[in-house]
């Protein structure tokens, strides 16, 4: 993508209302206005938040609000030339139950409050295999302890990935910390039993890991209060 096509894109997303893009001064000094008001002030209703975190171009969180009217969801990337696509295509479709929320996602506990989630997705993120990064893989003990102080008392987390590192890495670490697994496969399409809403789903990438013959997996697990 051209700088000049992502600075339009930037420049449209600041008109957009179904976009949130607050700085991280504003976040880190405890002023955001959003914080634990998302569903009344944003939403505009009482209905349930769901999270997609590393949302890419939206495709995910635009499917699901789809799906399910009866629920709120919030694409949340840093990059907002990405998710212009899916904010876009919201507005077009006048879907009032998906946002998108540019910040980082280390940043979650200053965006949400005590208990304001209640479901978090993260789609195809970016493994992380070398070791000097693990500090930025999505599902390290770290951001789990992130992710426990937003979600509400058995709120699921949905790992849906390409990767069987990732896949891999996650069910050991759960397993290793007595967290609940509620269900996992490491070839979703090739088993009878996964959730109908992890595989009536399918991005662009993932349909192009498919016509590989890749094998797509997916863990949902939930986090014991601390």
């Amino acid at each position: 993508m051209g700088s000049k096509n992502k600075l339009k894109r930037f420049k449209e997303n600041e008109t957009f209302k179904n976009v949130i893009q607050p700085t991280r001064e504003e976040l880190l000094k405890g002023k955001f206005p959003l914080k634990g008001k998302w569903t009344q002030e944003f939403f505009k209703n009482d209905h349930p938040l769901v999270l997609e975190l590393g949302c890419g171009k939206g495709e995910y969180s635009v499917n699901l609000a789809r799906k399910y009217p009866e629920k709120n969801f919030l694409g949340i990337d840093i990059k907002g030339a990405r998710f212009w696509r899916g904010a876009k295509t919201a507005l077009e479709e006048n879907l009032a139950n998906v946002g998108f929320l540019r910040t980082q996602i280390e940043l979650i506990e200053h965006c949400f409050a005590k208990n304001e989630v209640s479901e978090i997705w993260i789609t195809f993120p970016d493994p992380q295999i070398k070791y000097k990064r693990t500090k930025h893989r999505l599902t390290n003990q770290e951001f789990l302890d992130k992710y426990r102080k937003v979600l509400q008392p058995n709120g699921q987390i949905h790992l849906k990935t390409d990767s069987e590192f990732m896949h891999g890495y996650t069910l050991g670490l759960l397993h290793g910390l007595g967290e609940d697994i509620n269900y996992a496969h490491h070839d979703i399409y090739g088993s009878t039993g996964t959730p109908e809403e992890v595989t009536s789903i399918k991005t662009f990438y993932e349909q192009q890991y498919l016509d590989k013959g890749k094998k797509i997996t997916y863990v949902s697990f939930q986090l014991a209060s601390k």
